[in-house]
């Protein structure tokens, strides 16, 4: 996370190049937690490169299966350890198939900008 310097106000916000390094550690652990994770990604500012002082890191994960509902899925996923804000979206690999078939503008979007760090199959 942001951290303040010990005699400033200044927020000194991570360099995008240390938000991927430490995501791609994250993603690692992740994957060795889920089995079914098929894919994890970022999207957003820090994919565009034009992240900036409180962007925050925008996630997609695809996994195998999941009993769990689309909106509840998320709250499993521990983003703490992350340097950046961040947010993520989960699908199973069915749910992601048809919304890349359904070619909506976040579908587009999505098949056009997500940087996967893990993109099994």
């Amino acid at each position: 996370m942001p951290v303040r310097s010990l005699n400033s106000s200044v927020l000194k916000w991570p360099d995008p190049a240390r938000v991927e390094r430490e995501l791609r550690a994250w993603a690692q652990r992740e994957c060795e937690r889920r089995p079914g994770l098929m894919r994890l990604g970022y999207f957003g500012s820090y994919a565009r490169g034009d992240a900036g002082v409180g962007s925050d890191l925008d996630l997609v994960a695809v996994v195998r299966e999941s009993q769990e509902a689309f909106e509840r899925r998320s709250i499993g996923w521990d983003l703490g350890p992350l340097p950046v804000p961040a947010e993520i979206i989960v699908y199973t690999k069915e749910e992601w198939a048809i919304l890349l078939a359904e070619a909506g503008r976040f579908a587009t979007m999505l098949r056009d900008e997500v940087v996967w760090i893990i993109a099994g199959q």
